[in-house]
């Protein structure tokens, strides 16, 4: 075949752009392979110990059973696929739970009561085996402003616990920090708490961080307030010998500067240059930033529009660059009014306000799922139980049609390669890929059933629906 350029041409054309092409990857370099907490409890420094977050998910558990103690009244609450049909009578709701768990699993995924059924297990599962996944020790507004030497005493107990929980592997499998923001009014106290922590916990540990731990700055407004956390951080590694980049930190994003700043253009890839490489994620403050929009506190809720606005200013600014995204928290509290001894009256009024907040803070978390966001807070392990079943239901409710769309997309794409058509749907492939990705980093399914769809462990570790049919396109 007679082509017009010579390679030492192509070369020539190509030189810059090559160059251009690169850059842009090393921007944009794809989603993280590694797991993503669904969820961060964030809580009061003064309260952490070693092993608050198993006492959290005990705490969560009990109060499930406590409000739900089966998967029908769960199943109610939740307002989940075919829980309309639920009796409300005691009785026949007994006599459905014993129907129902004298099912096959077979038989149970076609009855009415079987979602349901599976999505309450699964929370049982989870809040007994790992009931927070990601936990903050909170030196913000989970503990207030105290005493300097309340704070200090504060940083040097919680460090301790930190180290004691390492040696008894009673951690979460994520923790880390909140300081005070880097402000002019907060800078030298948020840094000297942070210098107490790592000091008093390396020094206790011989230089040993537990594993997935992360730094969060809050209301980060202006690129400098990273690069002197950055700053820091080189001279704790320099003084404990630490690996270059080993402290990661997280920012959060709460105010409108950091949506779109006085230039008129969003910074938050500005923020992210700033630090170097060590930010891993931001996190939404729903509360600050509706306020910063003077949204006054009865509106002042998740779903509201200047939230919707700031997640998909958020989402665009950093897409594809690796860096994770979470949503803010329901401040409404599935706790019941009524303590201690409590009359059968108090006990149905504390158990219809628990539901009542379940249900908001299921539709508050099914709603960021929505966007894309597929991590979360929860200020109280009332909350985890809500977080867990928003979660897991959004995924298995579409579980067997992703199958279904997934096999089909993979085998016309083989066929159209064999007669030479172009297979055009790719993106919508990548998204039946990333439902699964997601759902099982969420833990909402086993490998097993992303491997329903045909496709192999190596193929689903490839992120990448192109890649998988450039691969089997080639292998024809």
């Amino acid at each position: 075949m007679k082509l017009s350029i010579t390679e030492d041409e192509k070369v020539v054309i190509f030189n810059d752009l090559k160059i251009a092409n690169q850059a842009f990857n090393k921007i944009y370099r794809g989603d993280r392979e590694d797991r993503q907490p669904i969820h961060t409890v964030y809580g009061g420094a003064n309260l952490f110990k070693s092993n608050t977050t198993d006492v959290l998910g005990n705490i969560a558990l009990k109060s499930l059973l406590q409000y739900a103690p089966n998967f029908v009244e769960f199943g109610k609450a939740f307002q989940l696929n075919g829980s309309e049909n639920f009796p409300s009578d005691i009785h026949q709701q007994q006599i459905l739970v014993k129907e129902v768990e004298a099912l096959s699993e077979e038989d149970l995924k076609n009855h009415p009561a079987g979602f349901s059924h599976t999505i309450y297990q699964k929370v049982i599962a989870k809040l007994k085996k790992e009931g927070v996944e990601d936990f903050r020790i909170d030196f913000e507004d989970g503990f207030g402003n105290r005493s300097d030497k309340e704070e200090d005493d504060t940083a040097i107990t919680a460090a301790t616990h930190v180290s004691k929980g390492m040696k008894d592997n009673t951690l979460s499998p994520f923790i880390g920090i909140r300081i005070k923001p880097f402000t002019e009014e907060l800078k030298n106290r948020g840094l000297r708490t942070l210098d107490i922590f790592l000091t008093t916990l390396l020094t206790s540990t011989n230089g040993k961080l537990p594993n997935n731990f992360v730094v969060m700055l809050p209301k980060v407004t202006i690129p400098e307030q990273i690069m002197a956390l950055v700053s820091f951080f080189e001279m704790i590694e320099d003084t404990f010998q630490l690996g270059n980049g080993t402290l990661k930190m997280e920012m959060m994003v709460e105010t409108t500067q950091s949506i779109i700043d006085h230039s008129g253009v969003n910074p938050l890839y500005r923020f992210i240059l700033a630090s170097k490489g060590r930010c891993i994620a931001t996190h939404f403050g729903t509360y600050d930033y509706t306020a910063s929009n003077n949204i006054t506190a009865r509106y002042q809720e998740m779903d509201h529009d200047v939230c919707d606005f700031a997640h998909y200013m958020t989402k665009v600014a950093l897409a594809h660059t690796g860096i994770w995204l979470s949503d803010g928290a329901t401040n409404t509290m599935p706790i019941g009014p009524h303590r201690g001894n409590v009359t059968p009256e108090q006990e149905a009024e504390n158990k219809e306000v628990v539901h009542r907040a379940w249900l908001k803070g299921y539709e508050h978390i099914r709603h960021s799922l929505y966007k894309g966001l597929y991590q979360g807070w929860d200020l109280n392990p009332a909350q985890l139980p809500m977080r867990y079943t928003a979660v897991y239901a959004f995924f298995l409710e579409s579980y067997d049609d992703a199958v279904l769309r997934l096999k089909i997309f993979v085998e016309k794409a083989a066929q159209a390669t064999l007669i030479g058509n172009t297979f055009d749907d790719a993106a919508t492939g990548q998204g039946l890929l990333n439902y699964f990705l997601k759902a099982l980093n969420s833990g909402a399914i086993s490998i097993d059933e992303v491997l329903a769809t045909g496709l192999t462990l190596d193929e689903i570790r490839t992120r990448s629906f192109a890649k998988i049919l450039k691969d089997r396109r080639e292998k024809l």
